[in-house]
């Protein structure tokens, strides 16, 4: 239950600041303040990147942000700003040389070095192989984790080597196609595909069989439920495994994507919380964790027009999967489409289709317990 407590805003130079106190009744009968600040107001923000001192922002139309946390600075890269040539991307990702940046006509590249920025095609994949969808760097090492409409690619960052990865599973395409990308702790990575995700053991050689494992939704995997599924997000815990996916449903293939969360107790359980414990939709742009909740960014695909329309974003207890809204009002939000979500251990930032928002969020909340 949450309620209202107070409300002041604070009109600034380039955002609004609210503080919104709200109480939230947990098992301990403690409470949880959130703070919240808004920028880049307008800005489509597709993904959320930390490095360092500094946040990385891809947008969809305004390029790529630098924003330093220490002094709360913005830098815009775009075609605006005569310092990028495309303006429209879809993922990025930095390390302490470089930056890049995935869109729909390949890599772009930035070396903090020379201060300029190249782009990358990539001759496998076709047309479409150019499509870059998720990046995600692992600083430990050094490799850069491309996930493309066709193929992954690793990038040894040091070596300057991409090497590209065909992961077709039983002839089937579709497990070939990369929406996310993400590692748990230093020994592995979670790739999420339009039909069903693949875990690699990245402590092994990439071209061992046995480092490879794939998840399709048949058998116990993901109750078997629906024609595919498609992973867009994960969020880890010891002993389970959050996977957002992707909602697809046509009149003529009313189960194709069903779309969902499904929590895998890592052994033999799987649960599906959805529309119908509570969401807004079924679709899933992102998850985030802080302590024992999960964000969750929700859509819903509407099978006349083929569309999909933002549900907002929902808070669930991870223990007992209780379902709460999150009431966008009371952030001032102008829109319902959350896109994008990051954790930096203080704050949940909030990426949506008309700019960015910063919760700074207390107590239990923000205390990551195992």
């Amino acid at each position: 239950i949450i309620f209202l407590l107070s409300t002041f805003l604070i009109r600034m130079i380039s955002f609004y600041k609210i503080i919104i106190a709200l109480f939230i009744f947990f098992t301990s009968s403690s409470i949880a303040q959130l703070e919240v600040q808004y920028f880049l107001e307008g800005a489509r923000v597709t993904d959320i990147k930390q490095e360092g001192a500094y946040l990385w922002v891809a947008t969809y139309g305004q390029g790529i942000y630098q924003y330093s946390i220490k002094d709360g600075k913005w830098v815009n890269y775009s075609s605006k700003t005569s310092n990028l040539e495309n303006d429209l991307f879809h993922c990025v990702a930095a390390s302490k040389d470089f930056v890049w940046a995935g869109a729909s006509e390949g890599l772009f590249i930035y070396s903090k070095k020379t201060k300029k920025w190249t782009k990358r095609k990539f001759a496998q994949g076709g047309e479409f192989g150019n499509w870059i969808r998720s990046l995600t760097f692992d600083e430990k090492k050094n490799l850069l984790w491309i996930g493309r409409f066709r193929n992954v690619t690793v990038l040894n960052v040091k070596a300057n080597k991409y090497t590209d990865y065909n992961r077709v599973q039983d002839g089937d395409e579709k497990t070939n196609n990369f929406n996310s990308i993400a590692l748990e702790g230093d020994s592995v990575v979670w790739f999420g595909a339009e039909s069903g995700v693949h875990k690699f053991l990245s402590k092994k050689k990439i071209d061992d069989k046995s480092a490879w494992i794939y998840f399709k939704n048949k058998g116990r995997n993901f109750n078997a439920e629906g024609t595919s599924v498609s992973v867009s997000d994960f969020a880890f815990m010891p002993k389970e495994i959050w996977f957002g996916t992707d909602e697809f449903v046509t009149k003529e293939q009313p189960e194709y994507n069903p779309g969902g969360i499904y929590v895998w107790d890592r052994k033999l359980k799987w649960e599906r919380i959805s529309k119908a414990n509570g969401l807004g939709g079924n679709g899933i742009y992102a998850l985030a964790r802080t302590g024992n909740y999960i964000w969750a960014a929700v859509y819903e695909f509407k099978k006349n027009d083929k569309e999909e329309y933002g549900k907002g974003l929902y808070l669930i207890n991870r223990i007992n999967k209780k379902v709460t809204p999150i009431d966008l009002n009371l952030l001032q939000l102008k829109t319902s489409n959350v896109l994008s979500l990051y954790f930096d251990s203080t704050n949940l930032w909030v990426g949506t289709s008309d700019g960015l928002i910063r919760l700074k969020v207390g107590n239990e909340l923000a205390h990551l317990k195992k």
